[in-house]
């Protein structure tokens, strides 16, 4: 799927009632996006089975990465902007629960909401930036 399917929108302060949230809307074609979302005994993908990752690049924006965590193949991929991102893992870890949200909305206004406690974020060359990702206490990479 081509990344320019997908717009990002990051609302990185958490309120009350929200934790900080990544939504993604998608406006390529439908059935492709939902074969991804898929597991294979048919049922859908849930916030236990994706991996978020953010890779940075040498420019403002970087790639954020939906995986299926069960088989390693992407979701997809899109464009999001780094200093958005960093915002979303700060206030997710500030919170006394580190978390946020993914809600994932295809072409025909059908919602997926996913949430997670992990988003690994990489530098450029592959290296994981342990200081600058979200990773759960206990968790061992």
């Amino acid at each position: 799927m081509r990344r320019d399917y997908f717009t990002v929108d990051i609302q990185a302060s958490a309120t009350d009632n929200d934790d900080p949230t990544i939504a993604i809307v998608y406006d390529g074609p439908t059935g492709e996006l939902r074969e991804r979302l898929t597991k294979v005994d048919s049922g859908t993908l849930d916030g236990e089975e994706i991996d978020v990752t953010f890779r940075r690049q040498p420019e403002s924006d970087g790639v954020l990465s939906l995986t299926n965590r069960l088989t390693g193949e992407y979701v997809f991929e899109a464009t999001a902007p780094t200093a958005d991102i960093d915002a979303l893992v700060s206030a997710a870890d500030a919170q006394e629960d580190p978390q946020f949200t993914v809600r994932l909305t295809d072409g025909e206004g059908e919602s997926r909401t996913y949430e997670l406690r992990t988003l690994l974020v990489y530098d450029h060359d592959g290296s994981l930036l342990r200081g600058q990702s979200l990773i759960p206490g206990g968790v061992e990479l």
